[in-house]
């Protein structure tokens, strides 16, 4: 990769803020060589290994605690037989803990991380070697006394000996005879020895060795001769203690010394890790995005954000960037009040394969370029870049960039000079696929020739096959890319009232310098711009109108196409809101449905029960009222008290209708009888007989009642209207159960389905039993035939939970067998 353009494109900052996320050493050694990759593979793997962090640290934290002078610790533990520090070691401990710690959280993560994973997989558990220098060395980095039991042993003999020692030098300092010889009444160290401080002239008074004098000469430090042997216990007692100190830390180095492979495979992983979450957290910071890998040549950054730009970057580095062009000192002076940079879109999407941006000064032309350069850079380097969805880039084998004046004075350059030099540099080292960057090329010299070589420039980089993207304010350029194939313009629009820049890139057109109205912005005065619009020709005022024009249509245009893309927005809010309401009340009136199914099914049910409990105590009255007719007569009549019997079950029974059809929501439902007199054609109950007719005559106060085809009369006053006849047509349908206490005459035995669907099989075996019950039959015969055996396996389903059913088979073969079934009843 071109020096050259990773110094123009600012790559080296972007380093910087990378490398100072790390938390190893190590780390930040490989951060500080950060390079793009040129392999696509590579580029591929690496962005995963970012995006694959940056999804881990949003629940996790990655704490690799590694002191600064980690490499000096592990060149320590190089040297056989090397004792490492006491803080050394424990820094060590520290760090392999939060080496362990790190893996064991990307182990137990409740997403899979395969990546962190192969690389935690690497490193080698030392719990042992931990702990040993935990219970044998302090935080502060003192050997504690229960290290070994020699250590324990040497230094309680000297805590003895020193405590010797202070009461025999504390005898001279409070002695009559003594003290008046010392020049300070305290206990000092010269040389490791314990001594007095005496006047000079006194030397002779108090036996001792002199260990020196002070510097003018009037104190001398002595021993005393007392004291002699008590320090010389002392000093062998301390090179004792600092020799087993020296043991004990020979002993915790060698226990990492004799695993060195498996410390050195446990560093290498913390580095690979530390680079990873340097990364994952600088493309945190920019709020990045893995951008697609394309294949052909494209360059598609959507809401594009130059990362120097963007406040949390500039607080992370503490400077603003330091560019020399006008354009971004003037978005970075922006910037600098804490505004984040306007999105851009950098499309270069093939057929087209050169992008030519012009616009305003200070409109943001070079920022947009190096954007373009540097995302790539990042993104080849494994960072997420900020750009919106959908973005791609290309793998470029090589990058280069003319951007800012050139020109060098020792070199003997002028700013065309080395603008060529740079050309002629990328002439010679183009590999594709390539990106070209060129700010103001042919700048520095004739507008006409600088904008003919400019021209002849791009198109000579566009033939070689590469990807080009140029800033110019040359109209030949402009005319360029509006009319040559495989190149587009683009242009930065501004303000129409003020010419302040928008910082936005409108496609399809190019944009006009507008370098007097800027030049006015910036307070020239009105005078010199006047004589300048005074210099121009026509044909350059034409083309400024002209320009000035289509970036007014382009802002009408854009600002139509921003209020249809809201209004499609909103529909498709509003729609979808639809949808869900929709959605909503269909639930909720397919659950209230279900609900009121459910209601009527369970009132059903109790119904039917309630009906069976009519019915059994109808039989058991029935049979009581049939031992007392038979008393009365050999053949049985309906009696009152017969009647009354049916009037109360028919009471029973319409109360349990009328109840039914309340639930199934009939609107006629009410009471089943009337006070009124009844009328011709109305339906009444003959209460003393109990049964239900219809009126077809009166006369004073009896009435001729149709029961059944027959006629009979009966008082008026015994009389109870069910239905009158206006409502007869409009009456819904009705629940009725109709109870015959004797048994029909001609009893009918058998029931014949053949020919039925299943569910009116299914009614008219139920009725028939109910009919077979109240006639006291013990057996009957139902004949479905052979047929399929559907209907004969519903109704043995049917049969099998009947409650009345005692049991049921086939019938014998010459009964009709299979296609007849034989039900026997309870009693």
């Amino acid at each position: 990769m071109n020096t050259g353009a990773l110094r123009a494109l600012e790559f080296d900052r972007i380093v910087e803020a990378v490398r100072r996320f790390a938390q190893t050493p190590q780390g930040a050694v490989r951060l500080a060589a950060l390079q793009p990759s040129v392999g696509v593979q590579a580029v591929a793997a690496l962005l995963d290994a970012t995006s694959e962090t940056v999804r881990f640290l949003a629940e996790n934290q990655v704490g690799l605690q590694a002191p600064a002078e980690l490499e000096t610790i592990l060149t320590g533990l190089g040297v056989e037989g090397r004792a490492l520090e006491p803080l050394h070691l424990t820094a060590l401990a520290v760090f392999v803990a939060s080496v362990e710690a790190t893996c064991a959280a990307v182990r137990r993560g409740r997403a899979t991380f395969p990546i962190l994973r192969a690389i935690a997989d690497t490193t080698a558990s030392f719990d042992d070697e931990i702990a040993d220098i935990r219970r044998k060395i302090e935080p502060s980095g003192e050997v504690v006394d229960d290290a070994s039991p020699e250590l324990r042993s040497v230094r309680e003999r000297l805590r003895k000996q020193r405590t010797r020692l202070r009461g025999t030098l504390e005898s001279y300092l409070r002695g009559k005879d003594t003290a008046k010889y010392l020049q300070q009444q305290i206990v000092t160290d010269r040389n490791g020895r314990y001594v007095l401080t005496v006047r000079s002239e006194h030397r002779s008074a108090i036996p001792g060795i002199v260990h020196g004098s002070s510097g003018s000469g009037a104190s001398l430090f002595l021993e005393p001769l007392s004291t002699v042997e008590i320090n010389n216990d002392i000093v062998a007692l301390e090179q004792q203690e600092a020799e087993e100190i020296r043991r004990i830390l020979v002993a915790l180095s060698d226990a990492f010394r004799r695993r060195a492979e498996d410390l050195q495979r446990t560093v290498e992983a913390a580095t690979d890790l530390d680079v990873l979450q340097a990364r994952a957290r600088f493309s945190i910071m920019i709020d990045g995005t893995s951008p697609a890998i394309a294949t052909d040549g494209r360059l598609e950054l959507r809401g594009a954000r130059h990362p120097l730009l963007i406040p949390a970057v500039r607080r992370h580095l503490g400077t603003v960037t330091g560019a020399a062009d006008a354009d971004v000192e003037k978005v970075a002076a922006a910037a600098a009040q804490d505004r984040a940079p306007v999105p851009v879109d950098v499309l270069i999407i093939p057929p087209v394969q050169v992008l030519v941006i012009t616009g305003p000064n200070t409109g943001g032309k070079t920022v947009a370029l190096k954007t373009a350069g540097l995302l790539g850079l990042m993104a080849q380097a494994g960072l997420l870049i900020p750009v919106a969805g959908g973005s791609q880039i290309t793998v470029f084998q090589s990058v280069f960039a003319a951007i800012g004046d050139e020109q060098s004075i020792s070199a003997s350059l002028s700013t065309f000079s080395g603008h060529i030099a740079n050309v002629v540099l990328m002439e010679r080292s183009l590999e594709l696929p390539a990106l070209v960057l060129l700010d103001e090329a042919g700048a520095g010299t004739d507008p006409v020739e600088g904008g003919a070589l400019a021209m002849a420039i791009i198109e000579h980089f566009r033939v070689r096959g590469a990807t080009v993207v140029a800033t110019t304010h040359y109209d030949a350029l402009k005319s360029y890319a509006s009319t040559t194939e495989g190149v587009t313009p683009a242009g930065f629009g501004f303000d129409p009232q003020t010419f302040a820049p928008t910082y936005r890139l409108n496609y399809g057109s190019p944009g006009s310098s507008l370098a007097l109205e800027i030049a006015t912005r910036l307070g020239m005065p009105a005078s010199i711009i006047e004589q300048a619009r005074a210099h121009r020709s026509e044909r350059e005022t034409q083309l400024a109108d002209h320009l000035a024009k289509i970036e007014r249509d382009m802002q009408a245009l854009e600002h139509e196409h921003r209020l249809a893309a809201r209004e499609r927005q909103t529909l498709a809010e509003t729609g979808a809101k639809l949808q869900a309401r929709e959605h909503d009340l269909r639930h909720r009136e397919d659950t209230f449905r279900r609900k009121l199914d459910e209601r009527i099914e369970e009132r059903l049910r109790e119904a039917r029960r309630e009906i069976d409990a009519v019915v059994a105590k109808l039989k058991i009255k029935a049979d009581s009222m049939a031992i007392d007719a038979e008393r009365r007569a050999a053949r049985l009549v309906p009696t009152g008290e017969s009647g009354g019997a049916r009037a109360d079950a028919r009471a029973a029974l319409d109360a349990i209708g009328e109840r039914l059809r309340k639930t199934a929501g009939d609107p006629q439902a009410g009471p089943e009888t009337s006070a009124k007199p009844p009328a011709v054609g109305d339906r009444v109950l003959v209460g003393g007989l109990g049964l239900e007719g219809v009126v077809r005559a009166l006369h004073d106060r009896e009435a001729e009642v149709d029961v059944r085809g027959k006629r009979l009369r009966a008082k008026v006053g015994e009389l109870r209207v069910l239905t009158s006849a206006a409502s007869v047509s409009a009456q819904p349908a009705r629940v009725q159960v109709n109870v015959e206490l004797q048994p029909r005459s001609g009893q009918v035995s058998e029931l014949n389905l053949i020919g039925c669907h299943v569910d009116e099989a299914l009614a008219r075996a139920e009725r028939f039993l109910d009919e077979a019950l109240v006639g006291e039959a013990r057996s009957v015969r139902v004949i479905h035939g052979y047929g399929t055996g559907q209907l004969r396996r519903a109704l043995a389903e049917f049969l099998r939970t009947h409650p009345f059913v005692a049991s049921f088979a086939a019938a014998p073969g010459e009964q009709g067998g299979g296609g007849v079934t034989v039900v026997e009843l309870k009693e």
